[in-house]
C-alpha cells in the first residue's frame, strides 16, 4: 500500500510566522481543545482550570444557550431543554432517533422533514446547531488562551470523528464547525489522532522511536466504540483496518447501572427527572468503582421517594460484561480485515474515558494477551493528537516527516446490470484516493446511462446502502458495448465522496458530490459488515445467478435482433426449430435459481446457433468486399519504407 505524504495549503508559511491552530476532540460525552505551545501539545483549560467540557447544551426560555458543566448540572431539573450526546444524532433521521430508546427524552418536531429538530424552550434546534454551540465554546476558549488581546486569530482546527462516521455524519460535523466560525483544516479519525499522540509523544520525551510494528487502538468513549489496527514505523502511521460500534460507549454502561438501580428501587424510571437523576447516580458509581472496591449510592426518585444502597466491583463487572463482549467482536473483525494475527499486535493503546474502568482494561488485555498501555491520559490523547496534526497542516512544521494514512470504512461502488454492486473502492482503502473504471452500454443506440452510487459489502444492490443517483446524457449512438464510460470515484481527506462519469470518445461528462443522506441508523454500518460475513456464501451464489441472468438476456436479445433482421435467411426450418427450442430452454432456465443451469443453456443455444452465425458473418464479409480487390486492404508500408 502506497504511503501518502501530507501536503496541505499553508505549509509554505515562514518559520517566524507561526500560525495558531488547534485540535478538537468533539466527543459524545466530553469535548476538549488542544494546541501545540512551545513544541508541546497540551489540552487548553477554561477560566476555572478545567480542560474537559461536557458535551451538553441547555436552552433556557430566556437568555443564551448554556454549554458545558453548568448545563450538565441543570439537566436533572430541566431535562427536556438540556441536550446531551448530540453527536449520536448527527447525520441521523428523525425516524431513526425516535426508534432509539436513549433519545426518547427529547421532543422532536413532528412533520415530513427527515432532518431532526428538537423542541426546546428557546425554539427548535438541530443536532448540528447543538454541536456548533459546543465547538463555539471551545473556539472561544482557544482564542482567549492563545490569542489574548492580539490581532491574531485561529488559522483553523483539526476535528476528530469516529472512524465509522459515514458521509452524512462527517458532513454534519463540518457544518457544525462552519456555524461555530471554525475553519476546518481536516477531519481525522479519533483512533488515528490517538496514534499520532502516542507515537510522537514517545519520541518527543526522548524515548526510543518505534522501529515498526502493529498497534491496536481501543477507543471506548461516551457514545461510540472504535478499534483500529495500525502499523507504526518511525513517524509513519498507517491504518490497516478499522471496525467498531457507533452505538456503544460509556452512556451504555451508565444505563446498565441505572437500570440495575431502578430494579432495586422498584419504579425508579418514573419520569424524565428521575431518569436523569438515575443516570447521574450511575455515572458517579461507575467513576467511583474505577478506584474503589464498592460504593454507596443514594438517589432521589421524586415524589418524596429515595433509594440508597451499595454496588460492589464484582456486581458492576457482571453488569457490564455483555457490553465489553460486544466490543470484542469488532476487534476480531478488524484483525481479520488487517490480515494480522493477535500475537502480532505489539501494543494496545487505550483511548476514551470509559477505558478507565478496570474490568475493561482487564478484558482487553486478556483478548490481546498483553497488558494495555494507559500512560497517556485517555481523555486527552485524541485532542493532543489532533493538535499535533493541526500544527503540521497550519504550516508550522514544514520539515515534518509524519505520514498519516486513514481508510474508508465501507466499500463504494456502482449498480450494474442485474442489480449487482460493482465495487470501485474496497473498504479499508487508504484515503485520499481516486479510482476509475470503464463501463459500457447494454443496448444498441443507447444515448444515456443512469448511475447509482452505493455503499456496502454485499453483492446485490438491494442489500447495500444507496448514496446517490445521477445521469450521463449525450452519449453518441453506438452498437452495444462500443461506448466507453469512464467512472471516477474520488474520496478526499475528510472521507467525502465525489463521482464523475465521462464518455471518452465524445467527452460528454456528468458528476455529483455525495451530500448527506439522512436515515442511516447508528448500528447500520455495523449490521452491514456483519451481514456481509454471515451471507458471504449466498451472496456469491446470488451474484453468479444475476451475472448469468444478465448474460442470458444479452444472448437472447442479440439472437432475436439477428433473426428479425434476416427474416429467415441463412436458416432452414430444422435449424430454426433447433435454435428456437434451445432459446425456450434458456428462457426457462433464466427464470430459475441455478446459475450453472443457465450457463449450460447459454452454451447449448450458442452451439445450436454456430452454423447460422458463421453463415451470417460470411455473408456480411462478402457484402463488404463486393466490388473491391483484396490488395486494397493490404497493410500500408512503414513510414520511410517501400513496398515490394
Amino acid at each position: 500500500m502506497a504511503l501518502l505524504q501530507i501536503s496541505e495549503p499553508g505549509q509554505s508559511a515562514a518559520p517566524h510566522q507561526r500560525r495558531i491552530a488547534v485540535g478538537i476532540d468533539l466527543g459524545t460525552t466530553n469535548s476538549l481543545v488542544a494546541s501545540v505551545r512551545s513544541g508541546v501539545a497540551e489540552a487548553l483549560p477554561d477560566a476555572d482550570g478545567e480542560v474537559i467540557l461536557p458535551s451538553v447544551v441547555r436552552y433556557p426560555g430566556d437568555g443564551d444557550p448554556v454549554v458545558g458543566r453548568a448545563a450538565r448540572d441543570a439537566a436533572a431539573l430541566d431535562p427536556g431543554n438540556t441536550i446531551s450526546s448530540a453527536k449520536r444524532l448527527l447525520g441521523r433521521s428523525a425516524a431513526a432517533i425516535r426508534a432509539d430508546r436513549a433519545q426518547l427524552q427529547y421532543a422532536l418536531v413532528e412533520g415530513q422533514s427527515s432532518v431532526p429538530r428538537i423542541v426546546t424552550a428557546a425554539g427548535e434546534v438541530s443536532p448540528v446547531e447543538v454541536s456548533a454551540e459546543i465547538l463555539r465554546s471551545l473556539r472561544e476558549r482557544a482564542e482567549q488562551t492563545l490569542c489574548g488581546g492580539s490581532n491574531e486569530s485561529l488559522a483553523g482546527a483539526v476535528i476528530t470523528v469516529p472512524a465509522y462516521f459515514d458521509d452524512a455524519q462527517r458532513q454534519a460535523t463540518k457544518d457544525a464547525a462552519r456555524l461555530a466560525g471554525l475553519p476546518v483544516l481536516r477531519l481525522i479519525n479519533e483512533p488515528t489522532a490517538a496514534a499520532i499522540a502516542y507515537g510522537l509523544d514517545r519520541a518527543a520525551q526522548g524515548g526510543e522511536a518505534d522501529d515498526g510494528g502493529v498497534i491496536a487502538v481501543y477507543d471506548l468513549g461516551g457514545g461510540t466504540f472504535d478499534i483500529s489496527i495500525l502499523r507504526l514505523t518511525r513517524g509513519v502511521f498507517e491504518v490497516l483496518a478499522t471496525a467498531g460500534d457507533t452505538a456503544l460507549g460509556g452512556d451504555d454502561i451508565d444505563r446498565a447501572v441505572a437500570d440495575w438501580i431502578a430494579a432495586q428501587a422498584a419504579g425508579g424510571h418514573a419520569d424524565a427527572h428521575a431518569e436523569r437523576r438515575l443516570l447521574d447516580a450511575a455515572r458517579a458509581a461507575k467513576e467511583a468503582l474505577s478506584t474503589t472496591a464498592a460504593t454507596a449510592i443514594e438517589v432521589d426518585l421524586g415524589d418524596g421517594r429515595h433509594w440508597s444502597g451499595e454496588l460492589d466491583r464484582a456486581s458492576f463487572d457482571e453488569l457490564i460484561e455483555p457490553l465489553i463482549r460486544r466490543s470484542l467482536a469488532p476487534c476480531r473483525r478488524a484483525l481479520r480485515d488487517a490480515g494480522v494475527a493477535r500475537d502480532e499486535v505489539r501494543a494496545v493503546v487505550m483511548v476514551g474515558g470509559s477505558t478507565r474502568v478496570p474490568r475493561v482494561r482487564e478484558r482487553v488485555g486478556e483478548f490481546f494477551q498483553q497488558p494495555v498501555l494507559t500512560d497517556i491520559d485517555p481523555d486527552r490523547v485524541v485532542a493532543i493528537g489532533a493538535a499535533l496534526q493541526a500544527d503540521v497542516l497550519a504550516g508550522n512544521k514544514p520539515d515534518s516527516d509524519v505520514l498519516l494514512l486513514d481508510v474508508i470504512p465501507l466499500s463504494l461502488g456502482l449498480e450494474t446490470m442485474g442489480g449487482l454492486a460493482e465495487k470501485l473502492i474496497p473498504r479499508n482503502t487508504t484515503i485520499p484516493v481516486a479510482r476509475a473504471q470503464e463501463f459500457t452500454t447494454y443496448k444498441d443506440g443507447q444515448t444515456a446511462m443512469a448511475l447509482h452510487v452505493v455503499q456496502g459489502e454485499r453483492e446485490l444492490v438491494e442489500d447495500c446502502r444507496s448514496l446517490a443517483r445521477f445521469e450521463l446524457r449525450g452519449i453518441p449512438p453506438m452498437v452495444a458495448g462500443q461506448a466507453r464510460i469512464r467512472v471516477t470515484f474520488q474520496v478526499d481527506a475528510d472521507g467525502l465522496l465525489g463521482v464523475s462519469a465521462e464518455e471518452t470518445t465524445s467527452g460528454v461528462r456528468a458528476s455529483i458530490d455525495v451530500l448527506p443522506s439522512y436515515g442511516l441508523s447508528d448500528g447500520e454500518i455495523e449490521q452491514m459488515l456483519s451481514a456481509s460475513i454471515d451471507h458471504a456464501r449466498e451472496d456469491v451464489d446470488a451474484r453468479r445467478l444475476r451475472e448469468q441472468q444478465v448474460e442470458a438476456g444479452r444472448v437472447i436479445e442479440a439472437l432475436d435482433a439477428a433473426l428479425a433482421e434476416d427474416a429467415g435467411d441463412y436458416l432452414d426450418a430444422a435449424e430454426r426449430a433447433a435454435i428456437e427450442a434451445r432459446r425456450s430452454e434458456l428462457l426457462a432456465a433464466r427464470e430459475g435459481d441455478d446459475h450453472a443451469a443457465i450457463k449450460a443453456a447459454i452454451g447449448a443455444l450458442e452451439r445450436a446457433s454456430d452454423a447460422y452465425v458463421a453463415r451470417r458473418m460470411n455473408a456480411s464479409v462478402a457484402r463488404a468486399l463486393a466490388g473491391h480487390h483484396l490488395d486494397e486492404y493490404a497493410a500500408p508500408p512503414p513510414a520511410g519504407g517501400k513496398s515490394e
